[in-house]
């Protein structure tokens, strides 16, 4: 039988009593529950009774309640579903990392905001609220604010192929703010950074970052790199390892070989002579044997080497009790991330005239707007050089005249 509820209004809120279906034991039981579902507007703080609109809205809430076919799996929390279904799903499907950042930002961002809500219970409105919560409290990029309206519409449209929810996803319709701020400022490493790394880093951070910034592979991809992939002229890449996890490479345009200078080739012939020549395994690895992870590498090699103090000479790590303040040699290369070096690997050819595709074809990426929108950069010496061009042509229009 269906249900029409009754609105109350308690404080500056407006309530939604009904009679609802819970797992408990195992079992489903009926029982009555309250719902906040609108504030109550300036223009109704007299009203007794709710206005049209709210009573709209009780409706539309009320609506998957009454459709539902109760089943102890339709009437799970988000947090029993995520936990139990999603995510054994999803490590099935998809990429180690995007898994790992999906679990980051369910745990941080969305749990506490909507873990407590049963999947019938989750509404557009809900989403749209999520959403505007996060960007008001959290200093996120538009960008990112798509990826949690993605992961969350991806969780919904997991449960209707599981027939737990009819009808439309309700992330579908969700906005963004327009007042999240842009797209975050990425950067790419110019060839004298690189060279500045190459001349102070020890081994294995140098010839890590050779390949980074020569062959522009991604960071799981060079954590996967094997000895069997590199023949002296090119690296194979055939994997991808992400938090210890070993996974295709992103996509089927990132499986391809990729061409080694001889700068590069250089590097890693006399990194595997030091090595012992060994034949097979992982060409970065521990001291067990297993692939290296470059994030460790980061702090406990490059970080130090990078940060030094201009007045001692010490590292930031172990600078207290130096006596002074750190002040940072600014001689020294900044470190800007492992994808700077891709981005500055697509940069420094473009800069040398290699054309858009065949930078595509390098950075292995399934389409040239991709290459061309986030990975080839404008550098300032290049803006001042096309400046000094245009005024050279109109000087000499100027002289014909």
């Amino acid at each position: 039988m269906k249900q029409g509820g009754y609105i109350f209004r308690k404080g500056n809120t407006w309530f939604l009593r009904f009679r609802d279906t819970f797992v408990e034991g195992g079992r489903l039981v009926r029982t009555q529950v309250a719902r906040k579902i609108a504030p109550v507007e300036p223009e109704h703080m007299r009203l007794k009774r709710p206005p049209q609109s709210v009573q709209e809205i009780a409706e539309g809430y009320l609506r998957p309640v009454n459709d539902s076919k109760f089943t102890p799996e339709s009437t799970q929390t988000l947090t029993t579903f995520v936990k139990q279904v999603y995510f054994p799903y999803a490590k099935t499907q998809k990429r180690a990392s995007t898994t790992v950042t999906d679990r980051s930002r369910w745990h941080t961002h969305l749990k506490p905001r909507c873990g407590n809500i049963r999947l019938p219970e989750f509404r557009t409105v809900t989403g749209e609220q999520l959403i505007a919560d996060i960007a008001r409290k959290n200093e996120l990029s538009r960008a990112t604010l798509k990826q949690f309206k993605s992961f969350l519409s991806a969780i919904f449209k997991h449960a209707k192929r599981l027939g737990l929810l009819d009808g439309e996803n309700p992330m579908r319709d969700v906005s963004i703010p327009k007042s999240a701020r842009g797209k975050a400022v990425t950067f790419a490493s110019s060839l004298e950074e690189i060279q500045g790394m190459l001349r102070i880093l020890p081994e294995p951070s140098r010839t890590v970052v050779a390949v980074a910034a020569y062959a522009g592979l991604r960071r799981g991809e060079i954590q996967g790199l094997r000895w069997e992939h590199y023949n002296g002229k090119q690296l194979n890449v055939e994997q991808s390892i992400w938090e210890g996890i070993a996974a295709d490479p992103k996509s089927e345009s990132s499986k391809a070989p990729v061409p080694v200078i001889s700068a590069l080739a250089k590097s890693l012939d006399h990194f595997k002579l030091v090595q012992g020549n060994p034949a097979d395994g992982p060409i970065f690895r521990t001291s067990t044997g297993s692939a290296l992870r470059l994030n460790n590498l980061l702090r406990s090699q490059i970080l130090p080497v990078l940060n030094r103090c201009e007045t001692c000479g010490k590292s930031e790590v172990k600078h207290d009790g130096a006596g002074h303040d750190f002040l940072r040699d600014e001689s020294r290369p900044n470190w800007r991330g492992w994808h700077s070096f891709r981005r500055g690997l697509a940069t420094n050819l473009h800069a040398i005239g290699v054309d858009d595709l065949t930078i595509q074809r390098i950075l292995r990426h399934c389409n040239v707007q991709v290459t061309q929108q986030s990975y080839i950069k404008t550098l300032p010496q290049q803006v001042t050089d096309a400046m000094d061009q245009l005024s050279a042509k109109v000087t000499a229009g100027e002289s014909v005249q």
